[in-house]
């Protein structure tokens, strides 16, 4: 492979590139670049910034013109690997003589692509999409947006009213008596943590989520089946799939994560995550064919139920094109978001499921995804 090779990165739901210290990709793109010169790939490997929670269509308009301009000064060939929704957002870029609102040549950027590898991804819908449709949904986005900014930001996990921000997501499948001036409240004392020095990045973010959170009921099963049928591969393009399941949480669960009152916390917010997830309908996941019932066998034992899931998409949903990594990890163990002890203290664990999810393990997995594309 001696051309020069572009291989995108692609953000998930939030499609931040950076914010404080810290990369969406930050473990990932040193990773996959090493993977691919062990290889012999001549690549440069690229993360993109897409909008927080807008619609697809402007997702990946706005995917279409960062790619123009990193891709701009040859011709070689391109390589997309998207997070969550990431690879919905390209999917529908590399859909044949798709209309995006955009000035850039989009059919120019599908014929240069080569493989497309999503990562985790609600091809089939997530639940947890239609939780956070409604008014209280989306005060509660914006509360989880917050959270995730103060992780980033100051390397650890939420403190003082980010606590007690996550107290209430615990109970996200018990809104009824949730009231709007609580969370309000909850928000404000989020965004007191933060010092007084705001970054242009963060304000810019926030308003983004607040003026459009489109893809949300975009992602919903019911919607995804709408997408599905517009939504069309590419002939000459690959398609694969790395696939995640988190460990169930059961009672015994909560022992296993140790007495930190923090951990405890975000992994009753897992529990949460699990139940509402699993709520996948069974005549919504995709049509299994035989390399995928083998695959799933050879990495979970079974075939997971439609109910089984990673804490935010389920696990058959995420099934596009061949299998070619079946990983035991959690949403955000695979952008590099797991327990490591020698990670530094920006190595935050976001959600603690008990998974087993190491250092080893995410090698192997972008070592799967490097050996894919140099597979072409």
């Amino acid at each position: 492979m001696g051309e020069k090779h572009h291989i995108v990165l692609v953000p998930g739901f939030f499609g931040f590139l950076n914010l404080g210290e810290l990369t969406y990709f930050s473990r990932v793109t040193d990773l996959l670049q090493l993977r691919c010169e062990q290889l012999g790939v001549t690549a440069e490997v690229r993360a993109v910034g897409t909008l927080p929670t807008a619609s697809l269509r402007l997702r990946a308009a706005k995917l279409a013109e960062a790619v123009a301009r990193i891709t701009a000064e040859d011709d070689g060939p391109i390589h997309f690997v998207g997070h969550s929704s990431g690879g919905l957002d390209v999917r529908l870029l590399v859909t044949p003589h798709v209309r995006l609102p955009t000035a850039v040549d989009v059919e120019a950027i599908g014929r240069r692509t080569r493989t497309v590898v999503t990562v985790a991804s609600p091809h089939y819908g997530a639940p947890l999409a239609s939780v956070a449709t409604g008014v209280r949904g989306q005060k509660l986005l914006r509360l989880s947006s917050v959270l995730t900014l103060y992780g980033l930001r100051f390397g650890r996990r939420p403190l003082r009213g980010a606590l007690r921000a996550a107290q209430v997501l615990i109970r996200l499948d018990d809104m009824v008596g949730l009231g709007g001036k609580l969370l309000d409240q909850l928000y404000a004392q989020v965004l007191a943590d933060f010092s007084d020095e705001t970054s242009e990045s963060l304000e810019e973010f926030l308003g983004h989520v607040r003026g459009d959170q489109a893809l949300l009921p975009q992602v919903t099963p019911d919607a995804m089946d709408v997408f599905n049928t517009s939504a069309k591969d590419r002939d000459e393009v690959r398609y694969a799939s790395v696939i995640t399941r988190a460990r169930p949480p059961k009672l015994g669960t909560v022992f296993s994560v140790g007495l930190d009152p923090t951990a405890q916390l975000t992994h009753g917010l897992y529990h949460a995550l699990y139940r509402l997830s699993a709520r996948m309908p069974a005549n919504r996941v995709g049509d299994l064919e035989n390399h995928h019932v083998e695959a799933l066998v050879s990495g979970y034992g079974k075939v997971p139920a439609p109910s089984a899931n990673d804490g935010i998409v389920p696990t058959r949903s995420q099934i596009w094109g061949e299998i070619i990594h079946i990983a035991r990890a959690d949403h955000l163990d695979v952008m590099g978001y797991f327990g490591d002890p020698e990670g530094g203290p920006s190595h935050v664990d976001w959600l603690v499921t008990g998974s087993g999810f190491d250092r080893t393990r995410f090698r192997a997995l972008w070592g799967a995804v490097a050996r894919w594309i140099a597979s072409v």
